[in-house]
Protein backbone atom coordinates (compact mmCIF):
# COMPACT_ATOMS: atom_id res chain seq x y z
CA UNK A 1 0.00 0.00 0.00
CA UNK A 2 0.95 3.70 -0.10
CA UNK A 3 3.81 4.65 2.18
CA UNK A 4 4.10 7.90 4.18
CA UNK A 5 6.32 10.28 2.26
CA UNK A 6 9.94 10.61 3.41
CA UNK A 7 11.27 14.14 3.02
CA UNK A 8 14.50 15.86 4.00
CA UNK A 9 16.54 13.06 2.42
CA UNK A 10 19.27 13.62 -0.15
CA UNK A 11 21.41 10.89 -1.67
CA UNK A 12 22.35 8.81 -4.70
CA UNK A 13 20.89 5.31 -4.32
CA UNK A 14 22.24 2.61 -6.67
CA UNK A 15 20.75 -0.87 -7.05
CA UNK A 16 23.11 -3.65 -8.13
CA UNK A 17 20.67 -6.06 -9.78
CA UNK A 18 21.60 -9.69 -10.52
CA UNK A 19 20.47 -9.97 -14.15
CA UNK A 20 22.47 -13.12 -14.97
CA UNK A 21 21.28 -16.51 -16.13
CA UNK A 22 21.52 -17.93 -12.60
CA UNK A 23 18.35 -15.99 -11.66
CA UNK A 24 14.92 -17.23 -12.78
CA UNK A 25 12.41 -14.92 -14.44
CA UNK A 26 10.16 -15.26 -11.39
CA UNK A 27 12.93 -14.23 -8.97
CA UNK A 28 13.90 -11.28 -11.19
CA UNK A 29 10.28 -10.05 -11.18
CA UNK A 30 9.99 -10.32 -7.39
CA UNK A 31 13.22 -8.34 -6.91
CA UNK A 32 11.89 -5.55 -9.16
CA UNK A 33 8.74 -5.37 -7.02
CA UNK A 34 10.91 -5.19 -3.90
CA UNK A 35 12.97 -2.32 -5.37
CA UNK A 36 9.88 -0.22 -5.98
CA UNK A 37 8.42 -1.04 -2.53
CA UNK A 38 11.68 0.21 -1.04
CA UNK A 39 11.70 3.43 -3.09
CA UNK A 40 8.08 4.55 -3.30
CA UNK A 41 8.12 6.51 -0.02
CA UNK A 42 10.98 8.81 -1.12
CA UNK A 43 10.78 12.16 -2.87
CA UNK A 44 12.86 12.30 -6.06
CA UNK A 45 14.73 15.23 -7.56
CA UNK A 46 18.06 17.05 -7.78
CA UNK A 47 17.73 18.13 -4.12
CA UNK A 48 16.21 14.85 -2.92
CA UNK A 49 16.82 11.19 -3.75
CA UNK A 50 18.14 10.03 -7.12
CA UNK A 51 18.38 6.37 -8.09
CA UNK A 52 19.94 4.17 -10.75
CA UNK A 53 20.21 0.45 -11.63
CA UNK A 54 23.29 -1.48 -12.78
CA UNK A 55 22.83 -5.01 -14.13
CA UNK A 56 25.16 -7.83 -13.06
CA UNK A 57 25.77 -9.88 -16.20
CA UNK A 58 28.70 -10.86 -18.43
CA UNK A 59 29.25 -7.12 -19.00
CA UNK A 60 27.84 -4.61 -16.47
CA UNK A 61 25.15 -2.32 -17.90
CA UNK A 62 23.47 0.78 -16.50
CA UNK A 63 19.68 0.64 -16.95
CA UNK A 64 19.28 4.41 -16.50
CA UNK A 65 21.37 7.25 -14.98
CA UNK A 66 20.63 8.82 -11.61
CA UNK A 67 19.07 12.01 -12.95
CA UNK A 68 16.71 10.56 -15.59
CA UNK A 69 13.58 9.73 -13.55
CA UNK A 70 12.75 12.40 -10.99
CA UNK A 71 9.14 11.49 -10.21
CA UNK A 72 7.64 8.42 -8.57
CA UNK A 73 5.43 7.59 -11.56
CA UNK A 74 8.15 7.63 -14.19
CA UNK A 75 10.58 5.74 -11.94
CA UNK A 76 8.05 3.01 -11.18
CA UNK A 77 7.41 2.45 -14.89
CA UNK A 78 11.15 2.39 -15.62
CA UNK A 79 11.65 -0.36 -13.02
CA UNK A 80 8.72 -2.34 -14.46
CA UNK A 81 10.24 -2.04 -17.95
CA UNK A 82 13.68 -3.30 -16.80
CA UNK A 83 14.51 -6.53 -18.65
CA UNK A 84 16.80 -9.36 -17.55
CA UNK A 85 20.03 -9.56 -19.57
CA UNK A 86 21.10 -13.17 -18.72
CA UNK A 87 24.83 -14.00 -19.10
CA UNK A 88 27.45 -14.67 -16.40
CA UNK A 89 27.36 -13.43 -12.77
CA UNK A 90 30.37 -11.08 -12.96
CA UNK A 91 29.64 -9.14 -9.77
CA UNK A 92 33.22 -7.88 -9.34
CA UNK A 93 33.09 -6.22 -12.77
CA UNK A 94 29.72 -4.67 -11.91
CA UNK A 95 31.11 -3.26 -8.64
CA UNK A 96 34.06 -1.65 -10.45
CA UNK A 97 31.60 -0.19 -12.98
CA UNK A 98 29.40 1.05 -10.11
CA UNK A 99 32.37 2.88 -8.58
CA UNK A 100 32.87 4.79 -11.85
CA UNK A 101 29.19 5.72 -12.17
CA UNK A 102 28.68 6.66 -8.50
CA UNK A 103 31.03 9.59 -8.98
CA UNK A 104 30.33 10.43 -12.63
CA UNK A 105 28.65 13.61 -13.85
CA UNK A 106 27.75 11.72 -17.02
CA UNK A 107 25.73 9.24 -14.93
CA UNK A 108 23.95 12.08 -13.13
CA UNK A 109 25.68 11.47 -9.79
CA UNK A 110 26.13 14.40 -7.43
CA UNK A 111 29.51 15.12 -5.79
CA UNK A 112 28.46 16.07 -2.26
CA UNK A 113 25.59 13.75 -1.31
CA UNK A 114 25.65 10.39 0.53
CA UNK A 115 26.10 7.31 -1.66
CA UNK A 116 24.17 4.09 -0.96
CA UNK A 117 24.58 0.74 -2.77
CA UNK A 118 21.87 -1.93 -2.44
CA UNK A 119 23.08 -5.27 -3.84
CA UNK A 120 20.40 -7.95 -4.26
CA UNK A 121 22.06 -11.32 -4.87
CA UNK A 122 21.37 -15.05 -4.92
CA UNK A 123 24.75 -15.42 -3.18
CA UNK A 124 26.85 -16.40 -6.20
CA UNK A 125 29.55 -14.59 -8.18
CA UNK A 126 31.98 -15.88 -10.80
CA UNK A 127 34.65 -13.27 -9.98
CA UNK A 128 36.20 -11.66 -6.92
CA UNK A 129 34.14 -9.00 -5.12
CA UNK A 130 36.33 -8.18 -2.10
CA UNK A 131 38.69 -5.61 -3.68
CA UNK A 132 36.16 -3.54 -5.69
CA UNK A 133 33.71 -3.60 -2.76
CA UNK A 134 36.39 -2.33 -0.36
CA UNK A 135 37.25 0.49 -2.79
CA UNK A 136 33.60 1.56 -2.82
CA UNK A 137 33.42 1.60 0.98
CA UNK A 138 36.74 3.46 1.18
CA UNK A 139 35.20 6.17 -1.01
CA UNK A 140 32.33 6.60 1.46
CA UNK A 141 29.66 4.37 -0.08
CA UNK A 142 27.34 2.63 2.41
CA UNK A 143 26.72 -0.96 1.24
CA UNK A 144 23.52 -2.91 1.99
CA UNK A 145 23.31 -6.55 0.83
CA UNK A 146 20.13 -8.62 0.44
CA UNK A 147 20.87 -12.31 -0.18
CA UNK A 148 17.98 -14.39 -1.52
CA UNK A 149 20.12 -17.54 -1.78
CA UNK A 150 22.49 -19.48 0.45
CA UNK A 151 25.36 -17.02 0.15
CA UNK A 152 28.55 -17.36 2.17
CA UNK A 153 27.89 -15.50 5.43
CA UNK A 154 31.53 -14.63 6.05
CA UNK A 155 32.08 -13.28 2.54
CA UNK A 156 28.86 -11.24 2.48
CA UNK A 157 29.25 -9.88 6.02
CA UNK A 158 32.76 -8.69 5.08
CA UNK A 159 31.38 -7.07 1.91
CA UNK A 160 28.54 -5.20 3.62
CA UNK A 161 29.05 -2.04 5.65
CA UNK A 162 29.41 -2.57 9.38
CA UNK A 163 27.72 -3.77 11.45
CA UNK A 164 26.38 -6.66 9.29
CA UNK A 165 23.28 -6.95 11.51
CA UNK A 166 22.11 -3.64 10.04
CA UNK A 167 23.47 -3.92 6.50
CA UNK A 168 23.12 -7.63 5.58
CA UNK A 169 19.82 -9.50 5.17
CA UNK A 170 19.21 -13.17 4.30
CA UNK A 171 15.65 -13.69 3.10
CA UNK A 172 13.75 -15.91 0.68
CA UNK A 173 12.73 -14.14 -2.53
CA UNK A 174 9.05 -14.62 -1.59
CA UNK A 175 9.57 -12.93 1.79
CA UNK A 176 11.35 -9.73 0.71
CA UNK A 177 8.48 -7.61 2.05
CA UNK A 178 9.48 -8.69 5.58
CA UNK A 179 12.66 -6.60 5.45
CA UNK A 180 11.43 -3.64 3.36
CA UNK A 181 10.71 -1.23 6.22
CA UNK A 182 13.83 -2.14 8.20
CA UNK A 183 16.06 -1.67 5.15
CA UNK A 184 14.34 1.59 4.15
CA UNK A 185 14.80 2.99 7.67
CA UNK A 186 18.50 2.07 7.58
CA UNK A 187 18.90 3.84 4.22
CA UNK A 188 17.14 6.92 5.61
CA UNK A 189 19.67 7.00 8.46
CA UNK A 190 22.41 7.38 5.85
CA UNK A 191 20.80 9.93 3.52
CA UNK A 192 18.84 12.09 5.95
CA UNK A 193 19.96 15.55 4.91
CA UNK A 194 21.20 18.54 6.87
CA UNK A 195 21.72 17.00 10.27
CA UNK A 196 24.38 15.35 12.39
CA UNK A 197 23.87 11.58 12.56
CA UNK A 198 25.79 8.36 13.23
CA UNK A 199 26.47 5.42 10.92
CA UNK A 200 28.58 2.22 11.18
CA UNK A 201 27.66 1.79 14.87
CA UNK A 202 29.48 -1.03 16.72
CA UNK A 203 29.94 -1.95 20.38
CA UNK A 204 32.96 0.35 20.68
CA UNK A 205 32.70 2.93 17.88
CA UNK A 206 30.53 4.88 15.47
CA UNK A 207 31.09 7.29 12.60
CA UNK A 208 29.58 10.78 12.78
CA UNK A 209 28.41 12.35 9.52
CA UNK A 210 27.25 15.94 9.03
CA UNK A 211 26.51 18.31 6.11
CA UNK A 212 29.24 20.47 4.65
CA UNK A 213 29.01 23.76 6.55
CA UNK A 214 32.57 25.08 6.61
CA UNK A 215 35.75 24.79 4.58
CA UNK A 216 39.37 24.56 5.64
CA UNK A 217 39.65 28.31 5.12
CA UNK A 218 36.48 29.40 6.95
CA UNK A 219 36.75 27.64 10.29
CA UNK A 220 36.86 24.38 12.26
CA UNK A 221 34.53 22.07 14.18
CA UNK A 222 34.53 21.37 17.92
CA UNK A 223 33.09 17.99 18.77
CA UNK A 224 31.92 17.12 22.28
CA UNK A 225 30.62 13.73 23.38
CA UNK A 226 29.93 12.01 26.69
CA UNK A 227 27.82 9.17 28.12
CA UNK A 228 24.33 10.51 28.81
CA UNK A 229 24.45 9.36 32.45
CA UNK A 230 28.04 10.53 33.10
CA UNK A 231 28.62 14.02 31.68
CA UNK A 232 31.85 14.28 33.70
CA UNK A 233 33.46 11.91 31.19
CA UNK A 234 32.97 14.40 28.36
CA UNK A 235 35.63 14.38 25.66
CA UNK A 236 36.38 17.23 23.25
CA UNK A 237 37.97 17.06 19.80
CA UNK A 238 38.67 19.66 17.11
CA UNK A 239 38.80 18.93 13.38
CA UNK A 240 39.35 21.00 10.26
CA UNK A 241 36.44 22.71 8.53
CA UNK A 242 37.08 20.43 5.54
CA UNK A 243 35.75 17.41 7.51
CA UNK A 244 32.21 16.09 7.10
CA UNK A 245 32.66 12.87 9.09
CA UNK A 246 34.68 11.50 12.00
CA UNK A 247 35.08 8.05 13.55
CA UNK A 248 34.81 7.90 17.36
CA UNK A 249 36.37 4.79 18.92
CA UNK A 250 37.28 3.27 22.31
CA UNK A 251 33.68 3.70 23.47
CA UNK A 252 31.82 1.63 26.06
CA UNK A 253 29.38 -1.04 24.82
CA UNK A 254 25.62 -0.63 25.33
CA UNK A 255 26.10 3.02 26.28
CA UNK A 256 24.13 6.07 25.09
CA UNK A 257 26.25 9.08 24.14
CA UNK A 258 25.17 12.70 23.73
CA UNK A 259 27.10 14.31 20.89
CA UNK A 260 27.37 18.01 19.97
CA UNK A 261 28.96 19.40 16.81
CA UNK A 262 29.85 23.11 17.12
CA UNK A 263 30.87 24.85 13.86
CA UNK A 264 33.41 27.60 14.67
CA UNK A 265 33.31 30.03 11.73
CA UNK A 266 34.90 33.43 11.15
CA UNK A 267 32.35 34.18 8.39
CA UNK A 268 28.86 32.99 9.53
CA UNK A 269 27.18 31.78 12.68
CA UNK A 270 26.05 28.16 12.58
CA UNK A 271 24.03 26.74 15.47
CA UNK A 272 25.40 23.61 17.18
CA UNK A 273 24.01 20.27 16.00
CA UNK A 274 23.30 17.45 18.44
CA UNK A 275 22.46 13.78 18.29
CA UNK A 276 22.18 10.83 20.66
CA UNK A 277 23.82 7.49 19.76
CA UNK A 278 23.70 4.15 21.59
CA UNK A 279 26.54 1.68 21.03
CA UNK A 280 25.73 -1.98 20.44
CA UNK A 281 26.11 -4.77 22.97
CA UNK A 282 29.61 -6.21 23.17
CA UNK A 283 30.14 -8.81 20.48
CA UNK A 284 30.99 -12.35 21.35
CA UNK A 285 32.75 -14.86 19.18
CA UNK A 286 32.24 -17.34 17.80
CA UNK A 287 28.61 -16.52 17.10
CA UNK A 288 28.58 -18.79 14.05
CA UNK A 289 30.68 -21.80 13.03
CA UNK A 290 30.53 -22.92 9.39
CA UNK A 291 31.82 -26.16 7.83
CA UNK A 292 32.62 -26.11 4.11
CA UNK A 293 34.78 -27.70 1.40
CA UNK A 294 34.36 -31.15 2.92
CA UNK A 295 36.45 -33.91 1.34
CA UNK A 296 37.26 -37.52 2.27
CA UNK A 297 40.18 -36.50 4.53
CA UNK A 298 39.61 -32.81 5.38
CA UNK A 299 37.14 -29.98 5.81
CA UNK A 300 37.31 -26.21 6.21
CA UNK A 301 36.17 -24.59 9.48
CA UNK A 302 35.35 -20.87 9.65
CA UNK A 303 33.76 -18.68 12.30
CA UNK A 304 32.54 -15.12 12.84
CA UNK A 305 32.94 -12.47 13.98
CA UNK A 306 36.67 -11.78 14.46
CA UNK A 307 37.33 -9.38 17.32
CA UNK A 308 40.40 -7.45 18.42
CA UNK A 309 39.81 -8.66 21.98
CA UNK A 310 40.55 -12.30 21.02
CA UNK A 311 44.19 -13.43 21.13
CA UNK A 312 43.71 -16.98 19.79
CA UNK A 313 41.25 -19.71 18.88
CA UNK A 314 41.38 -23.38 19.87
CA UNK A 315 39.77 -25.94 17.57
CA UNK A 316 38.97 -29.30 19.19
CA UNK A 317 37.76 -32.09 16.90
CA UNK A 318 37.09 -35.79 17.20
CA UNK A 319 34.94 -38.54 15.59
CA UNK A 320 31.41 -39.33 16.79
CA UNK A 321 30.91 -41.53 18.68
CA UNK A 322 34.28 -41.58 20.46
CA UNK A 323 36.43 -39.96 23.10
CA UNK A 324 39.58 -39.15 21.12
CA UNK A 325 40.04 -35.46 20.33
CA UNK A 326 42.77 -33.39 18.71
CA UNK A 327 43.62 -29.72 19.11
CA UNK A 328 44.51 -26.97 16.63
CA UNK A 329 45.54 -23.44 17.68
CA UNK A 330 44.85 -20.46 15.40
CA UNK A 331 45.97 -16.85 15.78
CA UNK A 332 43.22 -14.43 16.86
CA UNK A 333 43.53 -12.43 13.63
CA UNK A 334 42.35 -15.43 11.56
CA UNK A 335 38.81 -16.73 11.21
CA UNK A 336 39.28 -20.08 9.51
CA UNK A 337 41.46 -23.17 9.29
CA UNK A 338 41.61 -26.52 7.49
CA UNK A 339 41.31 -29.72 9.53
CA UNK A 340 43.23 -32.52 7.81
CA UNK A 341 44.23 -36.21 8.11
CA UNK A 342 40.65 -37.31 8.79
CA UNK A 343 38.88 -40.61 8.13
CA UNK A 344 36.50 -40.71 5.15
CA UNK A 345 32.71 -41.02 5.59
CA UNK A 346 32.94 -40.03 9.28
CA UNK A 347 31.01 -37.56 11.45
CA UNK A 348 33.15 -35.23 13.60
CA UNK A 349 32.28 -32.87 16.43
CA UNK A 350 34.16 -29.57 16.03
CA UNK A 351 34.37 -27.04 18.88
CA UNK A 352 35.80 -23.55 18.33
CA UNK A 353 36.86 -21.72 21.49
CA UNK A 354 37.82 -18.02 21.55
CA UNK A 355 40.49 -17.09 24.12
CA UNK A 356 40.06 -13.41 25.06
CA UNK A 357 42.82 -11.08 26.26
CA UNK A 358 40.91 -10.83 29.53
CA UNK A 359 41.25 -14.59 30.00
CA UNK A 360 37.59 -15.45 29.44
CA UNK A 361 36.59 -18.09 26.91
CA UNK A 362 33.61 -18.63 24.61
CA UNK A 363 32.91 -21.87 22.71
CA UNK A 364 30.58 -23.04 19.95
CA UNK A 365 30.32 -26.50 18.38
CA UNK A 366 29.22 -27.89 15.03
CA UNK A 367 29.08 -31.28 13.37
CA UNK A 368 31.06 -32.00 10.23
CA UNK A 369 30.97 -35.01 7.90
CA UNK A 370 33.82 -36.13 5.68
CA UNK A 371 32.90 -37.51 2.28
CA UNK A 372 33.51 -40.96 0.90
CA UNK A 373 36.48 -41.42 -1.36
CA UNK A 374 35.71 -39.99 -4.78
CA UNK A 375 32.18 -38.97 -3.70
CA UNK A 376 31.44 -36.66 -6.60
CA UNK A 377 29.52 -36.73 -9.85
CA UNK A 378 31.60 -36.58 -13.02
CA UNK A 379 30.96 -35.80 -16.70
CA UNK A 380 27.43 -34.38 -16.68
CA UNK A 381 26.24 -34.25 -20.28
CA UNK A 382 23.02 -33.61 -22.22
CA UNK A 383 21.26 -35.12 -25.22
CA UNK A 384 18.40 -33.59 -27.20
CA UNK A 385 15.30 -35.81 -26.99
CA UNK A 386 12.88 -33.62 -28.93
CA UNK A 387 11.13 -30.26 -28.40
CA UNK A 388 11.58 -28.92 -24.86
CA UNK A 389 13.10 -32.20 -23.59
CA UNK A 390 16.65 -33.19 -22.68
CA UNK A 391 18.28 -36.30 -21.34
CA UNK A 392 20.84 -35.60 -18.59
CA UNK A 393 23.45 -38.33 -18.04
CA UNK A 394 26.41 -38.65 -15.69
CA UNK A 395 29.11 -41.08 -14.60
CA UNK A 396 28.65 -42.85 -11.27
CA UNK A 397 30.18 -41.47 -8.09
CA UNK A 398 32.39 -43.69 -5.94
CA UNK A 399 31.47 -45.27 -2.62
CA UNK A 400 28.16 -46.51 -1.24
CA UNK A 401 25.81 -44.17 -3.09
CA UNK A 402 22.20 -44.37 -1.83
CA UNK A 403 20.87 -42.43 -4.81
CA UNK A 404 21.21 -39.26 -6.87
CA UNK A 405 19.33 -35.99 -6.61
CA UNK A 406 18.81 -34.04 -9.85
CA UNK A 407 17.68 -30.41 -9.56
CA UNK A 408 16.53 -28.45 -12.62
CA UNK A 409 16.20 -24.70 -12.06
CA UNK A 410 14.22 -23.40 -15.02
CA UNK A 411 14.50 -19.82 -16.23
CA UNK A 412 10.74 -19.93 -16.76
CA UNK A 413 8.46 -22.29 -14.94
CA UNK A 414 8.88 -24.13 -11.63
CA UNK A 415 12.10 -25.74 -10.45
CA UNK A 416 12.02 -29.52 -10.07
CA UNK A 417 13.92 -32.11 -8.01
CA UNK A 418 14.16 -35.74 -9.12
CA UNK A 419 15.54 -38.50 -6.87
CA UNK A 420 16.73 -41.71 -8.55
CA UNK A 421 18.20 -44.99 -7.32
CA UNK A 422 22.00 -45.54 -7.32
CA UNK A 423 21.81 -47.79 -10.41
CA UNK A 424 20.28 -45.03 -12.57
CA UNK A 425 22.62 -42.45 -14.12
CA UNK A 426 20.27 -40.48 -16.37
CA UNK A 427 16.92 -38.63 -16.26
CA UNK A 428 14.63 -36.89 -18.73
CA UNK A 429 14.10 -33.14 -18.22
CA UNK A 430 10.89 -31.82 -19.76
CA UNK A 431 9.12 -28.49 -20.19
CA UNK A 432 12.33 -26.58 -20.96
CA UNK A 433 11.12 -23.51 -22.82
CA UNK A 434 12.73 -22.56 -26.13
CA UNK A 435 15.31 -19.79 -25.83
CA UNK A 436 15.79 -20.19 -22.06
CA UNK A 437 18.88 -20.92 -19.98
CA UNK A 438 18.36 -23.55 -17.28
CA UNK A 439 20.60 -24.76 -14.46
CA UNK A 440 20.92 -28.52 -13.87
CA UNK A 441 22.73 -29.98 -10.83
CA UNK A 442 23.33 -33.66 -9.99
CA UNK A 443 24.46 -34.67 -6.48
CA UNK A 444 25.19 -38.15 -5.03
CA UNK A 445 23.54 -38.98 -1.69
CA UNK A 446 25.29 -40.99 1.03
CA UNK A 447 24.19 -42.23 4.45
CA UNK A 448 25.61 -39.30 6.45
CA UNK A 449 25.95 -36.57 3.86
CA UNK A 450 25.54 -35.52 0.26
CA UNK A 451 28.54 -35.76 -2.08
CA UNK A 452 29.94 -33.05 -4.28
CA UNK A 453 27.47 -32.11 -7.00
CA UNK A 454 28.11 -31.01 -10.56
CA UNK A 455 26.14 -28.15 -12.14
CA UNK A 456 25.90 -26.99 -15.73
CA UNK A 457 23.93 -24.32 -17.53
CA UNK A 458 21.88 -25.53 -20.51
CA UNK A 459 20.78 -23.12 -23.21
CA UNK A 460 17.74 -24.19 -25.28
CA UNK A 461 18.14 -22.75 -28.74
CA UNK A 462 15.14 -20.64 -29.78
CA UNK A 463 12.88 -21.85 -32.56
CA UNK A 464 14.51 -25.22 -33.15
CA UNK A 465 15.30 -28.43 -31.28
CA UNK A 466 18.74 -28.77 -29.72
CA UNK A 467 20.75 -27.29 -26.94
CA UNK A 468 24.16 -26.06 -26.00
CA UNK A 469 25.57 -26.99 -22.59
CA UNK A 470 28.13 -24.74 -20.91
CA UNK A 471 30.07 -25.65 -17.78
CA UNK A 472 29.23 -23.63 -14.68
CA UNK A 473 31.42 -23.46 -11.60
Amino acid sequence: GPQPSISNSEGDLLFLLDSSGSVSYYEFSRVKEFMWDLLQAFTFGPKDVQTSIIHISTTPTMEFPFDRYLSGGTLRQAIRDTQQLMGDTNTGKALSYAKEKFFSDEAGARPDVPKVLVWVTDGFSTDDISEPMQLLKDMGVTVFIVSTGRGNYLELSAAASQPPEKHLHFVDVDDLTIITKELRDAIVDVIQANRLHAVDITSSSFRLVWPELLSQETGYYTLEYAPTDDIARKRTQQVSGAYTSLMLSNLAPETTYDVALIPESNVHYFPPQTTRVTTLAEEITPAQVLISESGPHSFHVSWAPTLDSVISYQILYGPLPGNSVKLLEVDGKHNSTVVENLAPNTTYLVTVTAIYKSGKEKSLSAKACTQEEGSKVRHLRFEDMGPNTLKASWDAADGKVLGYRVRCRRQTGPSSVISVSPQIHSVLLTDLASGTTNKVCVKPMYKNHSGKGLCRMVRMQPGEPGCKAESWG
